[in-house]
């Protein structure tokens, strides 16, 4: 599998899904996924047109999905961790910030990630890289932000009344702070110097921040849990695994670390 094969899937996710926003489509409820949530029409058809695109290649991999749970094409393989709608809740509110989150890797932890792809169903931003490759945003090279200031701060707060205290510290420290609802997606936009630190202390899932992972560590960034312990042998699978702390350079996640742990 290459990064064409998911920016193929990805082109077929935007022509479809972009033209779904102002449908009153997207925000029809059909059930629950693996991963726990709600699955509105947005989320399965996502995921329909990213399995359709899997089957394609005609490759042996194990897919963990958010919506369909663990699936094996042609026995099983590698493994292809996918987010159909990262920023779900905000497709569904009609909030112009969601995407898509790809990542393959070559076995069941973290650190074996190798591929990572993430699109913006809005605007069509693209992000890819490979291991050990610089990684692009629409083809050209991009890099995080090279200073130590806490220029934009980005967090997740799933349950804000037990998060928000817990960074708080950093939090106060940033000239701007966002929360966007879309985690992949935030991870891409720290992976190009946009957003300085993001955090979100409560567990994520795997596929929540495979492909965002592999993007910050090949742009120069680090990625740790809330502690600065590492992800390289977190499991992959459906179940909430880790916080993140990301920075776009050693200094400013060293620094994002001495304000959540003093």
């Amino acid at each position: 599998m290459h990064i064409q094969d998911l920016r193929d899937i990805g082109a077929s996710l935007f022509r479809e899904i972009s033209s779904l926003r102002h449908s009153s489509r997207i925000k029809t409820v059909e059930g629950t996924g693996a991963g726990g949530d709600q699955t509105h029409y947005v989320d399965r058809r996502a995921e329909e047109i990213i399995i359709t695109g899997l089957e394609a290649l005609k490759q042996p991999v194990t897919i963990i999905s958010e919506e369909a749970g663990v699936m094996h094409l042609q026995d099983g393989g590698k493994t292809v961790l996918i987010d159909p709608i990262d920023g779900s809740r905000n497709a569904v509110a009609g909030i112009p910030f969601y995407g898509t989150s790809i990542a393959v890797a070559e076995g069941m932890t973290m650190g074996d990630v190798y591929l990572a792809y993430v699109i913006n169903l809005v605007n069509g931003d693209e992000f890819w890289t490979e291991k050990g490759r610089q990684p692009l945003f629409h083809g050209v090279p991009m890099q995080g932000q090279r200073t130590d200031d806490f220029l934009l701060v980005a967090y997740e707060t799933p349950t804000p009344s037990k998060d928000l205290p817990v960074i708080s510290p950093l939090l106060a420290q940033a000239r701007k702070t966002r929360c966007l609802g879309a985690t992949a997606l935030d991870l891409s936009y720290l992976a190009c110097g946009a957003i300085s630190a993001f955090t979100t202390p409560s567990p994520s899932r795997s596929f929540d921040f495979a492909a965002g992972y592999l993007l910050t560590r090949e742009a120069g960034g680090v990625i740790t849990d809330l502690h600065g312990n590492s992800l390289q042998h977190v499991e992959l699978g459906l179940k909430k695994s880790a916080s993140l702390l990301a920075a776009g350079n050693p200094e400013l996640h060293k620094k994002a670390l001495s304000l959540l742990n003093p």
